[in-house]
């Protein structure tokens, strides 16, 4: 197979720089992760959650290797679609472990917009209102469509600004936290609250969802100036951020909250931990930081997230519609990103809607590692080593987080199955009926 680059005529070429990947990247990953999940990874992984992120990042590492030897033989706008197709051909594999990545990915934007809804709603002192926060999470995604007709450079522009304050802004609260705490990393009121090994799997599962949006960097692979080296590049500088910024948060949280104290509060727990070390003014701090935050994430997801479908339809694996609207197949596959982000905003609730994202999201990252170890290992200089302890590692915690989840809220798994029979189930009779047509 040729090493070369395959995209659409309609996306912009060298569009996005290296520092504008990154700051893709970590827009959609500290979104995703710090801000949504710190609670959720708390509730499983109890006193042990900071360890349950750096659990995660290694993992994300590894499964990062995989994506970087694609990203640099096979650099496209459709990314981990096409991946896929180099490993697996135009078959059911490729159209349904793609499409789990597009649901997982539309699942973290619903994630992130009732992120952003709960916390604006903290400035107003109004908890528990499940409708306002669905009203101002669908209103996020709303905005960030109208953002992502704009051109790339504007995507690039607003990503590179707000990662910059975002970097800033978790700097300060982490050395704000872990300084109100004495420079102690363990609440004195939270010392006997432990996790056992399936706990703290389950944890590692969820917090794998603060580092899985380093994918989206691939979908923009062709639109990304010099990608055979920038894609790899722009992988690896947003991992290792995100991994020190996430450690340092939750040593901060660890230290100035009890743990029931983080899972009471487990929507919101960053504005809750800032008030030790800010006083009065630091719930605005952090919930005006939350906002920047949880914007510019679905902004960037739903850039790079449209985009993978649009490859999805150009290479004929999934049906397309226009349902009679004018625009370009771009156009489309943002409304159809957008209004699927709305709908599982309204459905679901945080906890759910991370669960989902979990699941859908290892399964697919499982594929990947296999297509590479299988089919193109030679072709890309891989490791088989690497790439068996990336598929161990991801098994073992999938495993973990399903029983976890069968034990305490079976409705989960009771959603994600059928999600992926029909996902599979539809991929292999829409590609049997176009070889008969």
């Amino acid at each position: 197979m040729e090493h070369a680059s395959e995209s659409s005529p309609d996306y912009q070429k060298n569009s996005l720089t290296l520092t504008g990947a990154v700051a893709m990247g970590i827009g959609v990953m500290i979104g995703a992760g710090i801000f949504a999940l710190t609670g959720q990874v708390a509730e499983l992984a109890q006193s042990w959650f900071p360890l349950a992120f750096l659990a995660a990042g290694i993992i994300a590492g590894f499964s990062a290797y995989s994506y970087v030897k694609l990203a640099n033989a096979y650099p496209s706008a459709g990314g981990i679609a096409m991946f896929l197709k180099q490993a697996y051909g135009k078959s059911t594999m490729t159209g349904a472990c793609a499409l789990l990545m597009y649901f997982s990915m539309i699942i973290n934007e619903s994630l992130v917009a009732r992120t952003f809804g709960t916390y604006t709603l903290q400035l107003f002192q109004v908890e528990n209102s499940e409708w306002l926060i669905v009203v101002l999470g669908v209103g996020l995604l709303g905005f960030a469509f109208l953002i992502n007709i704009l051109s790339n450079q504007y995507i690039e522009s607003i990503s590179y600004v707000t990662a910059f304050i975002k970097i800033a802004g978790i700097a300060v609260f982490a050395v704000g936290g872990i300084w109100a705490a004495g420079f102690s990393f363990e609440n004195s009121s939270s010392a006997s609250a432990q996790s056992g090994p399936g706990g703290f799997l389950g944890g590692v599962a969820l917090a794998i969802l603060a580092f899985k949006g380093f994918t989206t960097i691939t979908n923009s692979g062709s639109e990304i100036k010099n990608p055979h080296k920038n894609v790899g590049r722009a992988i690896t500088i947003s991992i290792c951020l995100c991994l020190g910024l996430y450690m340092l948060v939750t040593l901060a949280i660890r230290g100035t909250l009890s743990i029931d104290e983080i899972v009471k509060a487990r929507d919101y727990s960053l504005a809750r931990a800032a008030q030790p070390a800010f006083g009065e003014y630091g719930l605005w701090f952090t919930v005006v930081f939350a906002i920047v935050a949880t914007v510019s994430g679905v902004i960037a997801s739903v850039f790079a997230v449209s985009r993978m479908l649009a490859m999805l339809t150009d290479m004929k694996l999934v049906p397309h519609s226009h349902f009679g609207m004018p625009g370009d197949l771009q156009k489309h596959t943002l409304v159809y990103t957008v209004v699927l982000a709305m709908i599982f905003t309204i459905l679901f609730d945080l906890s759910r809607i991370a669960s989902l994202g979990a699941i859908f999201y290892i399964i697919m990252d499982i594929a990947i590692h296999w297509g590479v170890f299988r089919y193109l290992r030679k072709e890309v200089s891989a490791s088989a080593t690497i790439l068996i302890t990336a598929m161990l590692l991801d098994v073992i915690v999938l495993i973990a987080f399903i029983i976890v989840k069968a034990q305490s809220d079976p409705l989960v798994i009771l959603i994600a199955l059928p999600g992926l029979s029909l996902i599979f189930l539809g991929e292999w009779l829409f590609l049997r009926n176009r070889s008969q047509a």
